[in-house]
């Protein structure tokens, strides 16, 4: 009996022992009062983003758009590899491939998703109706039916024109005022891109004013650019783009020819200028992709609605010109063309 006895006091204690260590204890305060970190608090300091990019063609502009449209991100801590995710899609100039990321990337679940140039903004606008969507790089997104007001564009959609209506007309005016001898302009043309077909109409309405001729060499591909520009020598007296994505794709044979024949190349981007063309009134794609970006931040991380975010134009243009492009073309660059440039530190191209 007395062992028995014994028997039944030890598994008494052993239970009370295990219950014991089975209550959790409550946590304790942090010293000075403060409590624990919160599931809430946790979770929003690990959130990550998932962001799906489409972008219709890569060249310098589109991925200077593209660059400075995560460097806005990364500056607001917001950074690829850490704690954001890129979907990058490159529908290399074809429009097939363009509906088809469209169509991939609305099927997907992104927290924002950004349309580079025209054809990728119409596309992904309309694929995509759940997630937040910006553009960068569309000439004119009223005409492109991507939004229907620029003040307050309602539904998902907003972003930045790469164009200010005033640039081409000023470019225009800079080439009748300074090189008096051109008397035709031939322009590589792209018909299948809208933002390009509404500049070229824009450049024509300017030339015609001036008493200047525009000449047009339409293609369809990048390949075809530099042909096209090669049924222009004696027919034009200079050469012009627009913000043309099939013919920036294949500006190097524009360029060559231009050198070659000593024509004047004028452009509607810094970039090209930067390559080899002699003049535009522009901007830097890295500052305006920057600007979508800081708009981007103000959607994960303020929970802003594109529906009410104005879609913005460039507001720092200047007449850019790069002097080496002009000795290789055949241009005399005069003093009065220098006096155009307003920041003639970051504007003459050496």
């Amino acid at each position: 009996m007395k062992k028995k006895a014994l028997t039944s006091i030890v598994l008494s204690a052993a239970i009370m022992l295990v219950a014991g260590c089975g209550q959790k204890a409550e946590p304790t305060p942090a010293a000075g009062g403060a409590a624990s970190t919160t599931p809430a608090a946790t979770a929003a300091a690990s959130k990550t983003y998932k962001i799906a990019i489409s972008q219709i063609v890569e060249h310098p502009s589109l991925d200077a758009t593209r660059q400075g449209f995560l460097a806005a991100l990364k500056d607001a801590g917001i950074v690829e590899g850490t704690n954001l995710k890129v979907d990058f899609n490159n529908a290399q100039g074809d429009q097939p491939n363009n509906l088809s990321i469209a169509q991939k990337i609305a099927s997907a679940d992104n927290d924002l998703v950004l349309g580079i140039a025209t054809p990728s903004a119409q596309a992904v606008v309309q694929q995509v109706k759940k997630a937040p969507i910006l553009f960068a790089a569309v000439t004119d997104p009223l005409a492109a039916k991507i939004v229907t007001n620029v003040d307050k564009p309602g539904g998902n959609v907003s972003g930045a024109s790469d164009t200010n209506p005033m640039a081409i007309a000023q470019l225009m005016d800079f080439v009748a005022a300074n090189m008096p001898k051109i008397k035709t302009v031939g322009l590589v043309l792209n018909e299948g891109e809208p933002n390009a077909v509404i500049m070229a109409k824009n450049a024509e309405q300017s030339l015609t004013k001036h008493g200047i001729k525009l000449i047009k060499a339409p293609v369809t591909n990048t390949s075809e650019v530099k042909q096209a520009a090669q049924s222009l020598v004696g027919r034009a007296d200079a050469f012009l783009i627009t913000l043309d994505n099939t013919v920036v794709s294949g500006v190097d044979g524009i360029i060559q020819i231009a050198n070659d024949k000593k024509i004047p190349f004028f452009s509607s981007d810094r970039d090209t200028v930067e390559k080899g063309a002699f003049a535009t009134v522009g901007f830097k794609y890295f500052d305006h992709g920057y600007q979508v970006g800081q708009m981007a931040v103000d959607i994960l991380k303020n929970g802003k609605k594109p529906a009410d975010m104005k879609v913005t134009v460039p507001d720092k243009m200047d007449l850019i010109l790069n002097l080496k492009a002009a000795k290789a073309q055949g241009i005399e660059v005069t003093d009065a063309m220098k006096a155009a440039v307003k920041d003639k530190e970051k504007n003459i191209i050496q």
